[in-house]
């Protein structure tokens, strides 16, 4: 692995906002009066390879991210450029990789620098890896077919019922917890969820709320969302605890890209919206 030392001095005034929880609305500028204030800090991370940094996204959940005509795409895919330019890095995704096999990728090391796949920020995944300050909100979703007479989850909830999830996702401790009288089954990308509710394989999809949505409106149009579950989730890079300097210094880029307003504009390009 390389060892890199970045300067955080161009990011101190925007960096030291985010300290104060501003995660997705943060203001420029530290209001630094004059005053003495302590050396700016300079972080130090290791990568995989020198120069680069190497991204390990499942590239099965637009429009945050997916792989069309052979190259990563989409809001995370974008950010993950956005951060690399601002840290004066390559960036570089592997090929896509199951959801649950990234955590444990980034812990032990030595195949990629971070995890950007519309991580939600959980206590249990923070046992295992760190990440970064939030960069986005988002909720649960349940998905079903437009024809189907079950949709919401007392119906749902039933003996014989099939529900449909993303394995390693926030969306299957969801269904495990709330829908135990169904059969939960775990799949291993949103796309083949989607893909059975529609045939009539499974009576029902528990995932994000955007991915679903977006699913929904432009590739399985015969399938709606049924119910949004407001879980106040935010979505974080994973970063291994071992490179606490790379969390930092990915850090000082996202405050920086959200004060100058890149951030209002990838929202914008890939949601329509910068709510």
């Amino acid at each position: 692995m390389s060892k890199n030392t970045m300067t955080r001095r161009n990011f101190f005034g925007v960096a030291s906002a985010s300290v104060f929880g501003l995660m997705l609305s943060a203001c420029g500028g530290s209001g630094n009066s004059g005053n003495d204030v302590p050396a700016k800090a300079e972080a130090e991370y290791t990568l995989v390879k020198e120069g680069t940094l190497i991204v390990a996204s499942d590239l099965d959940f637009p429009p945050l991210d997916s792989f069309e005509g052979g190259e990563a795409q989409g809001f995370d895919v974008d950010l993950s450029k956005e951060i690399g330019k601002r840290m004066g890095l390559t960036v570089e995704y592997l090929p896509p990789t199951n959801f649950d096999a990234i955590i444990p990728m980034i812990k032990q090391g030595g195949k990629a620098d971070i995890g950007n796949s519309a991580f939600s920020i959980t206590e249990e995944r923070k046992a295992e890896i760190d990440f970064t300050d939030a960069y986005l909100d988002s909720n649960l979703g349940i998905a079903v077919k437009s024809d189907s007479t079950a949709k919401d989850e007392e119906a749902l909830n039933e003996g014989g019922k099939k529900i449909a999830v993303q394995s390693g996702t926030t969306g299957e401790a969801y269904a495990k917890e709330n829908m135990a009288n169904a059969t939960i089954v775990p799949l291993t990308t949103v796309t083949e969820c989607m893909a059975g509710l529609s045939t009539g394989l499974y009576d029902a999809v528990c995932a994000d709320l955007p991915v679903i949505g977006n699913m929904c409106t432009n590739s399985f149009v015969d399938c709606e969302v049924c119910k949004e579950i407001p879980t106040g989730e935010q979505y974080g890079i994973v970063v291994s605890k071992d490179n606490p300097g790379l969390t930092a210094a990915i850090n000082a880029a996202l405050a920086e890209i959200e004060a100058d307003g890149t951030m209002d504009e990838l929202k914008q390009k890939w949601f329509g919206t910068v709510a």
